[in-house]
């Protein structure tokens, strides 16, 4: 059975916090406390604020660049140009939309750059993703110890042709955030041709029940009781090449 462990008492999370040892009192409190083929997920938010992300949008001077993408957008010009320092390409672009593929490789609203759930410290604040999610989740992952669960850092996408958010993987650290079945048996003996599982994304979606999206508080949880083997994987892995991409 999948059980999904909110992870209680967790604090406000402020820069140079020590993130994993906040995370392991969090998980001793569990029953039994963390245990083997655990998954622990976390926010990108709070791996962004732990490792000082902030960026104050009155330091940002707006280029060429960035001024006619804001008007074209109506976004403000400071945030536009963060975000295309942070981006490797504009995917789209239109009033009040603005998606880019980050430098991750991810492609995402704004850059994936945040201004909600912030803590103090005014609007003028805003907090970046980190560039390389898989190394930040195998540093927080290395930090938890020996006998860490495996990690994700999850954040909140839209998808094309869908309707609401979800939560997905950005980040994974200690086991196979893509399983390809390409090849085995269906339930016929037919062998599969293109079937590959984004088991990361599963599991950050099925933490997001618990952990909301607006004002629960709830920035970790663990997912015990799914079912997996077989070498460990980044969340790159789920990311689709740029030549197969059929929504361009």
């Amino acid at each position: 059975m999948i059980e999904i462990l909110p992870l209680a008492g967790l604090p406000e999370i402020r820069p140079g916090d020590d993130l994993a040892a906040l995370l392991a009192g969090a998980m001793a409190g569990l029953p039994g406390g963390a245990r083997a083929k655990d998954i622990l997920v976390v926010t990108q938010k709070i791996v962004s604020k732990a490792e000082n992300l902030f960026v104050d949008l009155e330091t940002v001077e707006p280029d060429d660049e960035s001024r006619a993408l804001a008007e074209k957008t109506r976004k403000d010009p400071r945030l536009v140009a963060l975000i295309l320092r942070e981006s490797t390409a504009v995917v789209r672009a239109i009033p009040g939309v603005l998606i880019t593929r980050h430098v991750s490789g991810c492609v995402m609203a704004n850059g994936g750059i945040d201004q909600s759930n912030l803590g103090p410290g005014g609007d003028e604040r805003v907090l970046l993703l980190p560039r390389d999610p898989d190394a930040a989740a195998a540093r927080l992952r290395g930090a938890l110890g020996d006998h860490a669960p495996a990690l994700i850092i999850s954040d909140s996408f839209g998808r094309p042709w869908r309707v609401g958010v979800t939560n997905v993987a950005i980040g994974a650290a200690g086991f196979p955030a893509l399983v390809d079945r390409r090849g085995a048996p269906d339930r016929g003996g037919r062998p599969m041709a293109v079937t590959q599982i984004a088991l990361a994304d599963l599991a950050a979606a099925a933490a997001g029940l618990i952990m909301g999206e607006a004002d629960e508080g709830v920035p970790a949880a663990i997912v015990r009781g799914l079912a997996w083997s077989g070498p460990a994987r980044p969340a790159a892995d789920l990311i689709r090449p740029v030549a197969e991409d059929l929504f361009r």
